[in-house]
């Protein structure tokens, strides 16, 4: 019996831009995603995988090659290298964008956040990589907002990563980023741990958050992509199909393609319409964040989670240098 619709992926990529959440080569290469991602706790897993060896033991070579081999600056620095080398070798792999984390220990700093931006955007270019095949992804504090506004001024393109409010999205529009990741499992998760399960999908407060600020943005006429990120299940990116990029991880992609039943549009721009709204200041920020603790908790966690990432990656990188 042959199936009645293309696959479900099939019928998303027709919908949304899809991405992989996701550094494991041979996945991307068999999913075939438009764009990519690469973090720390990526990095740190394709460190096991075979197609890296190269660049790993490239990298290595060269921090065992410095003065002081396992000083904070060279394992630092490896890291980068490594990030960067692994986002070049995926960026072959995707028509897209790769997009690369500044570390999360400068999420409240924008000045060093702007200047590792430029950093890694050098690193890339020395490897052939354009600047419009990277997306920098900064976590949105306020001052990871002012970088980003700094940055595409620069003419060098942001991810807004760790958006669970209002207020961060529309603060990061004011400022012109590129994209935005609103993280629509991590918001259900906390709803979940407080007794609140919702009864329906569309009762799901982190579908309900993506569609609020798909709307607001295509309302403002806003150029600023939205990007639902953390899915918890298929049924939530189902519910955001038409969303105008979806990041997912490899296994939630594979269940999409090996499900044939229709997939119908969920999100739909509409005509932008004039209206007047005040411009979002630091003041304005920190009140709407501390009036949100499901908002609070999240960004101050999910910073704290992507740093001891960050460190785990390092402190491996600091065991090889030794070994």
């Amino acid at each position: 019996m042959t199936a009645s619709h293309p696959s479900k992926l099939a019928q998303l990529r027709d919908l949304s831009v899809v991405v992989a959440d996701t550094g494991d080569y041979d996945a991307i290469k068999r999913l075939k995603p438009v764009d990519c991602t690469t973090n720390p706790t990526l990095v740190k897993k394709a460190l096991d995988l075979p197609v890296y060896a190269d660049l790993i033991e490239r990298e290595l070579a060269w921090g065992r090659e410095q003065p002081a081999p396992t000083s904070e600056a060279v394992v630092n620095e490896v890291a980068d290298r490594l990030t960067v080398g692994v986002g070049a070798m995926l960026s072959a792999l995707v028509p897209g964008r790769v997009s690369t984390e500044v570390d999360a220990d400068l999420a409240h700093d924008t000045a060093n956040t702007i200047a590792k931006a430029h950093k890694f955007i050098a690193m890339y270019a020395e490897r052939g990589v354009a600047k419009d095949k990277v997306l920098i992804k900064v976590a949105a504090t306020w001052e990871g907002i002012e970088a980003a506004r700094q940055l595409q001024r620069d003419g060098i393109d942001c991810n807004l990563t760790l958006i669970f409010n209002k207020t961060q999205a529309l603060a990061c529009a004011e400022a012109g980023v590129f994209l935005i990741s609103p993280f629509v499992g991590r918001i259900l998760d906390w709803y979940v741990a407080a007794g609140q399960k919702p009864a329906s999908i569309d009762e799901d407060p982190g579908v309900q958050f993506v569609r609020g600020v798909y709307a607001e943005f295509k309302r403002r006429g806003s150029q600023t992509v939205v990007m639902g990120a953390s899915f918890r299940s298929t049924e939530q990116i189902e519910a955001l199909a038409g969303c105008d990029r979806l990041t997912i991880s490899p296994d939630l992609l594979e269940k999409l393609d090996a499900d044939h039943g229709e997939l119908p549009r969920k999100l739909s721009p509409s005509a932008a319409e004039a209206g007047d709204s005040t411009p979002i200041d630091g003041a304005r920020f920190a009140a709407d964040l501390a009036q949100d603790p499901m908002a609070t908790e999240k960004l101050g966690g999910g910073i704290d989670t992507f740093a001891k990432d960050l460190d785990a990656l390092r402190a491996t990188i600091r065991g090889k240098l030794e070994g």
